[in-house]
């Protein structure tokens, strides 16, 4: 006899939905964190279960480690990492607090002279790496790394001396970009999505649309994409679509592409579901656990999306 007052069970989806093909992916394969993402996106769950799991990859420095992004191996706290975790937070609605206080610290203690992430910490040297990704004694300031965790810290309203040498720098390297790639895009639509000059940030990504345009830096014809280049060190077939850049259709990124070529990207993200019910990882495949790893976060991302975008996932 079920408990009073416990929470209703979520409708079960169609046996062939999308979602009912994610979620035995997701059981079959994720690990304990993405477990319990997909649960509360998807099933109804809490977020505490969430903030455990992801207190695990946590270190005493305030970073975050441990492979929570699975190109990264090690124990090692690392600005990437701890970008992932910040994502974490902000999609269950938990950041802020003294959890992001303590990231901040970190963040300040990692900084560069101008204030800004590095992507990769010369402490990554000695654990296993992917090979796409370089160490450095003294690496610099990226906006790959340091845009998302700017982008998310303003929109959760998070006050904090980092942010503003940090906020400094995302305009610069944003206003300078001239030539780019596709993650670099992504990290600069994540800063300015968020951003809290709107007029500045709606004049910068226009002009980042038109470039993007421009270079063919989004396959606008999935059909055709032997018309678009793979960017440079990038995986054979390493193609970025308009979903990529504008997630949902708030992002500023979304007036960069017409109806009809963010319904067809929309077309190939739904197709892309393989028959195990989760969807590929695009990037380059360094080490056979990598994709177990990562393809439950893809596939969480891509069920998010879609549904973002009003399609039907079960």
């Amino acid at each position: 006899m079920a408990e009073t007052g416990a929470s209703p069970l979520p409708p079960t989806p169609p046996a062939h939905s999308p979602l009912f093909r994610g979620e035995h992916f997701v059981w079959l394969t994720a690990r304990v964190l993405e477990q319990r993402l997909f649960a509360y996106h998807f099933l109804n769950g809490e977020p505490d279960p969430v903030e455990i799991a992801l207190d695990a990859y946590r270190n005493e420095d305030g970073g975050y480690g441990h492979a929570l992004e699975p190109d990264l191996r090690g124990p090692v706290s690392q600005p990437l990492h701890t970008g992932h975790a910040l994502r974490v937070l902000d999609s269950i609605g938990r950041c802020g607090g003294q959890r992001v206080e303590r990231v901040c610290r970190y963040l300040t203690s990692v900084s560069t002279t101008d204030g800004a992430l590095p992507a990769i910490l010369p402490g990554q040297r000695g654990y296993p790496t992917a090979p796409f990704v370089p160490i450095v004694d003294d690496p610099p300031s990226e906006l790959l790394a340091t845009g998302p965790v700017v982008g998310l810290l303003h929109r959760n309203e998070v006050w904090h001396a980092w942010l503003f040498r940090a906020t400094d720098f995302c305009w610069q390297a944003v206003d300078s970009l001239e030539k780019s790639h596709p993650y670099e895009i992504e990290a600069a639509v994540a800063f300015l999505d968020s951003a809290p000059d709107r007029p500045r940030a709606e004049a910068a990504a226009d002009r980042l649309g038109r470039l993007v345009r421009e270079h063919r830096l989004a396959a606008l014809d999935p059909d055709h994409l032997e018309a678009y280049p793979v960017a440079p060190g990038y995986a054979p077939g390493e193609h970025h679509f308009p979903y990529d850049y504008a997630k949902t259709p708030s992002s500023l990124a979304r007036a960069w592409f017409t109806d009809d070529e963010m319904a067809r990207s929309l077309d190939h993200l739904s197709a892309g579901q393989r028959e195990d019910g989760g969807w590929p990882i695009r990037w380059r495949q360094w080490a056979p656990g990598i994709a177990l790893e990562a393809r439950p976060m893809v596939t969480i991302q891509a069920l998010r999306t879609l549904k973002a975008y009003g399609r039907s996932v079960g």
